[in-house]
Formats: C-alpha cells, structure tokens, sequence
C-alpha cells in the first residue's frame, strides 16, 4: 500500500535522473552580456570598399565595451579600456583621446609588446576634416599633427588587469584583455567596419 504512495515520486525522481544525463549544447555567442538597447545600425553596403565581412564592431567608449555583430545580431562582447578617461573625440596626435567615427580595419597583425592587433584606418578623410576646422577655429595649435597608428589590441600578458580596472593606459587605442584578443583576431577579417562612438 505504501509503495503505491511512492509511485509518482519515484517516478519523476526517475525522470529527472535520465534529464541530467542529457549533454548541454550553447548556441555559438561569445558572452553571456546581451548588449542593450540602442539606436545601432548596420553600417550600408556602399561603404564597404574591402571584401565582404560577415561582422561588424561597435565600439562603445561609455560602456568600455566592443560589441561584435553578424547577420543575425549580437555576436560578442569585450570588456575594454583607452588612452583617457575623456571620452571625447580625438583631438590632435598626443592626446591619448580615441577618435571617435566609422573606420575599417586595414590590417592584422602581430606586435611585439601587445600581440594581435587589428589596425584602423585612421585618419579617414572625415577626421581630416573635424581636424582641420577645429585648427580653422584656434582650438588646436597650428602646430598640431592629427596622428595615426589607431587600432584595437590587446594588453600585454600580464597586464589584463588594466581592462578589469577600468584603467586607461594607451596612446589612443582600443585594449582589450591578452587572452580575449586572441579570439577576437581568430575571426575578425580586414575590412571590417568598425564604429567607435561616445
């Protein structure tokens, strides 16, 4: 009579058992952050002079994130950090400012104190441009120079720190911690467009 009582427990109890037995499967996304709401739009087929990529970047400077994006959305995120807690746009070469704009990546490469490091096409004829009015208005000495060299790389090995600290360190750059830059290089290809906003 008892055992009849115990049916439907050991029942479920049996359920249950067999259910923790079946393998986890994830879908293919890179982070467990989903990005939040924002006005992000793709960026149009005409401005894509390199082949085609199937990602595309948003840098966000206010949430030291860089969000990546397929087809079908969100990708991933990273945490990251800067050359200054300014997160306005760059001014003129040394002002550790990271520029804000749309640009593309031109080039992958291996550094030798950071490692893999996507280059930016900095400056594009629209920095050029911001660069000279603001030297047309007196806000930049005439002396100044717009600079170069801006990419997405990664900290030095032992330094991932700086990114969970929040702590801004480049010369303009975009960081993003050693280990997570290594996936991030594995799939981002030239020609990705890349848009770096406030």
């Amino acid at each position: 009579m008892k055992f009849h009582r115990l049916l439907p427990f050991l029942a479920l109890l049996g359920i249950f058992s067999m259910l923790s037995f079946i393998p986890y499967t994830h879908n293919k996304k890179k982070s467990v952050k989903k990005p939040r709401a924002k006005n992000i739009s793709k960026p149009s087929p005409v401005n894509k002079i390199f082949a085609e990529s199937p990602y595309y970047i948003i840098v966000d400077k206010s949430d030291y994130e860089l969000k990546v994006y397929d087809d079908e959305g969100w990708y991933a995120t990273y945490p990251i950090v800067f050359g200054s807690r300014d997160m306005g746009d760059k001014m003129r070469e040394g002002d550790k400012k990271t520029p804000n704009g749309s640009f593309k990546i031109i080039l992958k490469k291996i550094h030798p104190k950071w490692g893999h490091e996507l280059l930016l096409d900095y400056p594009t004829p629209e920095s050029v441009q911001r660069f000279n009015q603001r030297k047309a208005q007196g806000l930049l000495p005439k002396n100044a120079k717009i600079g170069n060299g801006i990419a997405i790389h990664a900290t030095r090995p032992q330094e991932e720190w700086t990114v969970d600290n929040f702590y801004n360190w480049t010369d303009g750059c975009v960081s993003v911690k050693y280990t997570e830059m290594k996936d991030l290089f594995s799939y981002i290809p030239v020609g990705t467009n890349v848009t770096i906003q406030p």
